[in-house]
């Protein structure tokens, strides 16, 4: 499907902080601190009887509109560092597209749960790889490739959110093949609706996470993360041939219920706790 850009003007957005849950405190240590850039968000309703064949023990599919949700989400991942400290040089900054569910713990905790997560970056994904995270090395591309934005969009970061002026709209999406012989892949990119902040519950319920549930060792763990609310924007699909939902074993019927983009967000990540613990503090 193409979808023609929309024309541009003068524009600000910032998150609509009405609508969003109180982020979360991240209880300390702050085990890394990074920046997701140029996020694209695209969800399929699934049956709730599928999204359960995937959570780790412990945890049920999150429901919204009497269904789950099946997510494939591309970012860029700047300046990912331990702790407060800086970004890794070359190892802290790449691209990343995931699939992923929506998930409750008993305590009413909301999660994610990543089916795959594709990553340019091979140690990166032998590291995740070793403590039971499924990263998958793969060649990504992002459109566009090199500015820091959507066409002409110009991003603003300070304390209050992030500011972005429109100097019109092109695409921007991401392009992954998998190495190795599975041959999986995706090709997908958006035109933003600029001017159309997205508020509405769905986006809250799809975007408001902080945090994901996983197996860790034979354990189910979650491991919290806080950010401000993403600034979002409606998003019209330009460019959509995937793999990747179908290699993870989902079928996702149709064109996505919801397209959502966002300029980013900054984030960190606190120290993972097993389920059924108690929550510090």
């Amino acid at each position: 499907m193409t979808v023609p850009p929309p024309g541009g003007g003068p524009l600000t957005v910032r998150p609509a902080d009405d609508q969003w849950p109180n982020p979360p405190g991240l209880p300390a240590p702050v085990l890394s601190s990074q920046r997701w850039l140029d996020a694209v968000f695209l969800h399929w309703r699934i049956d709730v009887s599928v999204a359960a064949r995937f959570m780790p023990a412990g945890v049920r599919p999150d429901v919204f509109d009497g269904s789950s949700w099946v997510g494939l989400i591309g970012f860029r991942m700047e300046h990912a560092g331990l702790g407060r400290g800086p970004g890794i040089p070359y190892l802290g900054s790449f691209n990343e597209v995931n699939v992923r569910l929506y998930s409750r713990a008993p305590d009413g905790t909301r999660g994610v749960v990543f089916l795959s997560l594709d990553a340019n970056r091979l140690p990166v994904v032998m590291a995740t790889r070793a403590v039971g995270i499924p990263y998958v090395w793969s060649k990504i591309r992002r459109w566009p490739a090199f500015p820091l934005g959507v066409g002409g969009l110009q991003k603003t970061w300070s304390a209050a959110g992030t500011t972005v002026s429109d100097g019109g709209a092109a695409p921007v999406g991401y392009s992954v093949r998998r190495f190795g012989g599975t041959g999986a892949g995706s090709d997908f990119t958006v035109v933003p609706r600029l001017g159309a902040a997205a508020a509405d519950p769905l986006s809250v319920f799809l975007t408001a996470r902080f945090g994901m549930h996983g197996r860790f060792f034979g354990r189910t763990a979650f491991i919290p993360n806080t950010h401000s609310p993403w600034p979002l924007f409606e998003a019209d699909v330009h460019t959509l041939a995937d793999g990747l939902v179908e290699s993870a074993g989902i079928t996702a019927e149709g064109p996505p219920e919801s397209v959502l983009y966002s300029p980013g967000v900054q984030t960190r990540f606190g120290k993972p706790r097993l389920l059924g613990s108690r929550r510090p503090g």
